[in-house]
């Protein structure tokens, strides 16, 4: 790992177990060391997540580490399942025990007989990549370990690639919610993971079609679409045009015509943006408008177009996660491997609309216009889930800051 100033990215462990949060009537236990746990819960809290009585960590001796004795991890599987009864028992390793390399997939096969939980391992400790990794695997392996055989239920959908760390994921996922409700009459089964459960994470093989709203969802669509038939669609409404787009698309896999009074309302606003080239005109072609982005891959792609469709030019579109595992990743769109190189880039930016997360925001001078759009930010926090960036409500925000921005000059 580089040298770090701020903060660094987090790792596969840190994804896995903030994805495990968010599924109600389930307990993740961590087979590490109780400060590894402790470090943890500030960030976990921060994200909104409820973590009570939802995650322990079994602690570790240093002859646990040396003797490989996992007797502490047995007795804590039995310990949840007796006292709080959770109908699944995620058990993750930590770096340390992952460096060691504890057969904990092994524990919970044969421990599976003593409890009446269900044990789902996962052995990632940190080491296989950065956050995204980690969503991807767990999508997968909820998918893979979960998922039951249910009736087809109609004019039903789940949402798949719903990460707590991309900031405000909440609000987009009501506003989705809201616009499929209102475009199309759709009511969504299960979100992964947004505020779900285990019993409707079982149901998902009963949606009429999967919504992957983030890359790393792509996995967990394709082996629903392997194992139950379920057709998928990978786009994400950014834009009023995106949002068009992104409604149409539903409505044609599922042979539904979405109101015509909401894309109506979509393209007068489109016609609306028209007021944004009155700035240039205005200022006698003096008027330069650019933008810098970095945040995760699907947010830093979508918005990108439509702030491009403002009429406002790329300058840099960072993704703050690694694109190794993105299929056919957007080319204009870059990964730095060192938080010194993003760094380096951001400083100089002026009279730039930038959007980015509190740490890059930080570095530029106030002659650029500046909008949080990602984790981490380290002012304020989070409490309204009707303030998305996506769908229609989306860009009505962000509207607002393209005016001021082009006010600034």
């Amino acid at each position: 790992m580089s040298l770090v100033r701020f903060l660094p990215t987090p790792s596969d462990r840190m994804g896995i177990i903030w994805s495990l949060l968010a599924i109600q009537d389930s307990v993740v236990l961590e087979y590490g060391p109780a400060g590894t746990t402790h470090y943890s819960m500030g960030l976990y809290g921060s994200l909104g997540l409820r973590f009570q009585n939802r995650l322990f960590t079994t602690h570790l001796s240093e002859d646990d580490v040396v003797m490989g004795d996992v007797t502490r991890l047995e007795e804590s599987i039995l310990e949840i399942d007796k006292v709080y009864q959770p109908k699944v028992i995620f058990v993750v390793a930590s770096s340390t025990t992952a460096v060691i390399g504890t057969d904990i997939k092994g524990v919970c096969k044969y421990m599976q007989k003593e409890v009446q939980a269900k044990l789902i391992s996962f052995e990632q400790g940190g080491f296989r990549g950065d956050y995204s990794v980690g969503l991807l695997e767990t999508y997968k392996l909820l998918v893979k370990n979960i998922v039951k055989p249910a009736e087809k239920k109609k004019g039903t959908y789940n949402l798949i690639g719903a990460s707590a760390w991309r900031y405000r994921m909440s609000s987009d996922i009501w506003e989705v919610k809201s616009l499929l409700k209102e475009a199309l009459n759709l009511e969504c089964s299960a979100c992964l993971c947004d505020n779900t459960s285990v019993e409707e994470i079982q149901s998902m093989s009963g949606a009429e079609l999967n919504i992957v709203l983030g890359n790393e969802g792509l996995a967990a669509a394709k082996l629903l679409q392997e194992k139950f038939g379920t057709p998928y669609i990978y786009k994400v409404p950014y834009g009023y045009q995106g949002t068009i787009d992104f409604l149409e698309a539903v409505g044609t896999i599922l042979n539904i015509t979405p109101n015509p009074l909401v894309t109506m309302r979509l393209k007068m606003k489109i016609k609306g943006m028209s007021m944004l080239f009155m700035y240039t005109m205005m200022g006698g072609g003096k008027i330069r408008p650019f933008f810098a982005i970095r945040g995760d891959y699907d947010m830093v792609k979508g918005i990108s177009t439509f702030l491009e469709a403002a009429n406002i030019k790329p300058v840099l579109k960072l993704c703050a996660h690694s694109l190794k595992a993105i299929e056919n990743a957007d080319s204009s769109i870059q990964f730095c491997k060192t938080e010194k190189e993003w760094l380096n880039l951001i400083a100089p930016l002026q009279k730039t609309l930038v959007l980015a997360d509190d740490i890059a925001l930080n570095q530029c001078d106030n002659s650029n216009t500046k909008l949080r759009i990602a984790a981490p930010y380290l002012k304020g926090g989070v409490v309204a889930t009707h303030l998305p960036f996506m769908g229609e409500k989306g860009a009505d925000f962000l509207m607002e800051k393209i005016t001021e921005y082009y006010q600034s000059f």
